[in-house]
């Protein structure tokens, strides 16, 4: 298989979007992305999705071997070596996908909430306070910000950035928010609002529950 040179391909990626008069937030935009995105293929931190070839070739004038290559093509290219890009495109992993793959806070501070979300449940179960819908609200949360903090996609597939797509579908998690197209322009922000959430429900509500336990026996 053919092995996809990242700092090459970041330096023609540079060159074509120079020769097109873009910078990296105009490209980004029109491939509805950040330029943090554009900035990371350049100098060669990652790769783009597979699904991103396409548009990205045409947005720089070059064809998607040309662009795997990281070079313009004078003659057209044997089939076996046609058949290695491809594969590469297939398999070549562009970047962390998960976020147990990033260096991040997130999973120690959901560690932190779980804590204190354990000694929470424990003390309204020690006052005896009603503790079912309380209980059932810390346990939900911290299934989210399980996902969240430690198994999220980092990047939606490329169709979220085509049409107008409210809802994010991840295996057995689904997201629903009618009336907000999710992309990943705002994919980020969102994750971010799903871990501040979860966390700080599953840490503060049982404490919360506890405290008007203790003032309203």
């Amino acid at each position: 298989m053919y092995e996809l040179d990242k700092q090459k391909f970041g330096a023609f990626v540079t060159a074509l979007r120079k020769e097109q008069g873009m910078t990296q937030k105009e490209l980004a935009s029109r491939l509805y992305l950040s330029d943090k995105a554009v900035s990371k293929w350049e100098t060669g931190v990652s790769v783009p999705d597979t699904a991103i070839l396409i548009p990205l070739s045409e947005a720089l004038g070059v064809t998607v071997t040309e662009l795997l290559l990281g070079e313009r093509g004078e003659k057209p290219l044997p089939p076996e070596q046609v058949e290695a890009l491809v594969k590469t495109a297939i398999q070549y992993p562009g970047g962390k996908s998960r976020a147990f793959q990033e260096k991040s806070p997130w999973p120690v501070r959901y560690l932190v909430a779980t804590v204190v979300c354990g000694l929470g449940l424990w003390g309204n179960h020690r006052l005896a306070v009603p503790s079912t819908t309380v209980s059932t609200l810390a346990v939900l949360a911290l299934i989210f910000g399980a996902y969240f903090c430690f198994f999220v996609k980092r990047t939606l597939p490329y169709y979220h950035d085509l049409d107008r797509i409210g809802a994010v579908s991840d295996g057995p998690f689904r997201m629903n928010l009618p009336g907000v197209a999710i992309n990943n322009r705002n994919w980020p922000k969102l994750i971010l609002v799903g871990r501040w959430w979860s966390c700080a429900v599953a840490a503060l509500w049982p404490l919360a529950a506890l405290a008007l336990g203790s003032l309203f026996p």
